[in-house]
């Protein structure tokens, strides 16, 4: 996936943390393209589940313990120094008013990542003063049995104390006049830090600060992002289970590909793994494109039949408790490369294992960018025809990887143990129909990486599994 640009970072404001008292002193409660007819008909494609099915069960997903939130609002509170905080959940979707398609809740990353809790329309406040947390209070919806009867049981206010390590749980009703009106006033609160990105801005809370608030509102995105940006053990290991099962699916798919199949039915393979696996949804829309559409970047509508001699490009990341993976294999539909495409395909890959080199402590992103690119240049010559190796390779090689699949974090700051990135260089030749990019997610170390995905990259690796799969089929 193409990276994005770094989050701007916004200094820190102090405030007094005299001013804090107007909620410990609170007097409430706590309480379509036309289908032909599908390839495996044709006898094309094995139909039996151990063919397909390489991913492993897998359990259902985990939410991080109350220690490691705690530690999390702890940690905040350090960047923050002196204010107040106040964090939304994401809120409820409407089957009847939403796309039936997609109406499933997920969680706003930011809530999750410091409660743990995957309560809707919910806020967080935390009291920060001298860089410690004084006071935290969670605002939840109470309980409603006529609703539960259509959604299930919700969480109540000692469910989510004991899953968030949060004492003080308090009904949403109560927030606004708890905390919106009392920031309102001149309480002597000066800073009040609440995430302002396009989707939170505009809730009628914040901009009710941004406006009639006496303190000065300052955006939260930078504090945070640099927290997420160095994963904790709890991170690391619900990654690790998302790039497992994406590897298993890309397995999957390998042993599955043949001329004939369209590229839905690649995909479908793909996500069966993902869920069979324990992920509860794609980390991003997969792409699966083969021949004309390798060279697409983003392409997602799998409706082409794939053909002898196509390349297909399969980008793809289950998302396994809010964390995605990201990985990228190029193969040959036929199960072998052509003359061509391997000579494209070692030149992409001679370039990942430089910028896999680049990786490590006291580096930046652009030094990894700049160790696949030289590559390129002194290995391409002309193998790319009259455009050089890097002209034809028109994203960034690298993007943080996390809750999002572009991570948030700046993209100028040295690399640090913890830290989770892509390595994807690419190459795409449209007047030949050739599109390859080859993309692992890397885990930062003390000495270096640890590559975290392991799904055959070396060409004669595919190769063989390809042909052994065929073998096994007929």
């Amino acid at each position: 996936m193409r990276p994005e640009r770094p989050v701007r970072q916004v200094a820190a404001h102090a405030a007094s943390a005299a001013a804090f008292g107007f909620l410990l002193a609170s007097q409430l409660s706590v309480a379509t393209a036309q289908q032909a007819e599908p390839s495996w008909a044709e006898g094309s494609v094995p139909s039996t589940e151990s063919t397909i099915a390489v991913s492993a069960p897998g359990e259902p997903i985990r939410l991080a313990p109350a220690a490691s939130t705690a530690a999390r609002r702890a940690r905040l509170a350090e960047e923050v120094g002196d204010g107040v905080i106040l964090v939304p959940s994401a809120t409820t979707k409407s089957i009847e008013g939403d796309y039936p398609q997609d109406s499933d809740f997920r969680q706003d990353n930011n809530f999750l990542y410091l409660t743990g809790l995957e309560v809707p329309d919910s806020w967080l406040v935390l009291i920060s003063a001298g860089g410690e947390v004084r006071a935290e209070i969670l605002f939840i919806p109470e309980r409603k049995p006529a609703e539960e009867l259509w959604t299930g049981p919700k969480p109540s206010f000692q469910d989510a104390s004991k899953l968030s390590g949060i004492v003080d749980v308090r009904a949403i009703s109560d927030f606004e006049e708890t905390a919106v009106e009392s920031l309102k006033q001149d309480t002597g609160v000066k800073a009040i830090y609440a995430p302002l990105n396009p989707h939170s801005r505009h809730d009628p809370h914040i901009q009710t600060l941004l406006f009639e608030s006496q303190a000065e509102v300052l955006d939260l995105e930078p504090a945070l992002a640099r927290l997420r940006q160095v994963k904790d053990d709890f991170e690391i290991e619900m990654l690790r289970r998302a790039i497992e099962i994406t590897d298993g699916a890309h397995v999957a798919a390998l042993r599955t590909a043949r001329p004939g199949m369209y590229e839905y039915e690649l995909e479908a393979v793909i996500e069966y793994n993902f869920r069979r696996g324990g992920a509860e949804r794609v980390g991003f829309p997969s792409i699966v494109g083969a021949g004309p559409n390798s060279v697409v970047l983003h392409y997602d509508k799998s409706r082409r039949r794939m053909e002898d001699g196509d390349l297909v490009v399969m980008d793809i990341g289950a998302e396994y408790s809010y964390y995605s993976a990201d990985v990228t294999r190029t193969i040959p539909v036929s199960g072998r490369f052509t003359s061509r495409q391997r000579e494209i395909y070692d030149l992409v890959l001679g370039a990942q294992e430089e910028a896999l080199a680049a990786v490590k402590p006291g580096n930046t992103l652009m030094d990894v960018e700049r160790a696949a690119r030289l590559y390129l240049q002194e290995h391409g010559a002309e193998k790319c025809g009259p455009k050089s190796c890097n002209d034809q390779f028109p994203h960034g090689v690298s993007h943080w990887l996390g809750m999002d699949v572009h991570d948030v974090g700046d993209y100028s700051v040295k690399l640090a143990p913890g830290m989770v990135l892509t390595v994807e260089p690419g190459i795409y030749l449209a007047d030949e129909g050739i599109g390859v990019r080859v993309e692992d997610d890397v885990l930062v170390t003390e000495t270096g990486y640890e590559l975290l995905s392991n799904a055959p990259r070396d060409p004669d690796e595919i190769e063989a599994l390809m042909a052994e799969a065929a073998t096994v089929s007929r």
